[in-house]
């Protein structure tokens, strides 16, 4: 049987599918205003990696603040527990995760693989990956120039004020008084994970932490969070993919309990081409 899961974000979209043994294929794509023709689109390009058709799917689980918009899914899921229960697939040993996103932040403390607790900051896109853009667009930089700059630094520039704005003009009158900006950018992601640990601790911050989101592709807030932190964060091979993994493993788990009480029933080829008729 054939499970996938979607995983609708601010910024990137996720799919990942898998049977009752491994990942047979995964894809992401950026998230656009049509959330529900965007989630046909990458949904096609993970089946044709797999070389499977729509059909062969047995059941679909969306996440994301997205997943609503997913007129295939047989059932949604909080984006909280999707991560927990990727990561642990991929740590077991993991007791606390930190993601950081297109738009928010979130702490999830775990317990043998399941949500003990969270927080998040969904409000505003101080210490997000917004935030790191639109820095790095005033310097005239890309966001994959941020980390590996970040850690040429010679000493950190002190970053006091993590609203976006505010942060952009002070980052600004640092380069204007001559601070190297290898420097600002190490005093900006400390400042970063400065913030985003604070946050997490008010949920205790235990290890091993694994750190996920499209800023742990980012060498220079890795290299701060383990600062602050004092010890080594695990990061999956893909930090993007946890949420859609553990949605397509909750929706096979679904699947094993209705078997075991013999009340599944795949959905037909008919209803899976409605479904897209309707995207």
């Amino acid at each position: 049987m054939i499970f996938a899961g979607i995983d609708i974000g601010s910024t990137m979209t996720k799919v990942v599918i898998v049977n009752e043994e491994k990942m047979l294929a995964n894809f992401i794509g950026p998230t656009g205003p049509e959330h529900r023709h965007l989630a046909h689109e990458v949904m096609t390009e993970a089946l044709h990696l797999a070389r499977l058709p729509f059909d062969a799917l047995s059941y679909v689980v969306a996440t994301g603040y997205g997943r609503i918009n997913v007129p295939f899914a047989d059932k949604q899921i909080t984006e909280i527990t999707c991560h927990a229960r990727g990561v642990s697939e991929l740590f077991p040993t993991a007791r606390t995760v930190i993601d950081i996103g297109g738009q928010d932040a979130k702490g999830i403390k775990l317990d043998n693989g399941m949500v003990d607790n969270f927080v998040m900051n969904d409000k505003c896109a101080a210490g997000t990956g917004r935030f790191l853009e639109v820095i790095a667009g005033a310097l005239g930089l890309t966001l994959a120039d941020l980390g590996e700059l970040s850690i040429q630094a010679s000493e950190k520039a002190k970053i006091s004020n993590m609203c976006t704005i505010f942060a952009e003009q002070e980052v600004m009158t640092s380069l204007a008084d001559g601070t190297p900006v290898a420097n600002i950018l190490y005093g900006l992601h400390d400042a970063i994970a400065g913030r985003v640990l604070s946050m997490a601790g008010r949920i205790g911050v235990q290890r091993e932490v694994v750190f996920t989101g499209g800023v742990a592709k980012n060498i220079g807030m890795v290299k701060a969070m383990e600062s602050r932190l004092g010890y080594p964060v695990l990061i999956a091979p893909e930090p993007l993919l946890t949420g859609a993994l553990g949605a397509a493993l909750m929706g096979r788990k679904i699947v094993e309990n209705s078997l075991a009480k013999g009340v599944f029933v795949k959905r037909s080829s008919q209803q899976l081409h409605a479904c897209t008729v309707t995207v």
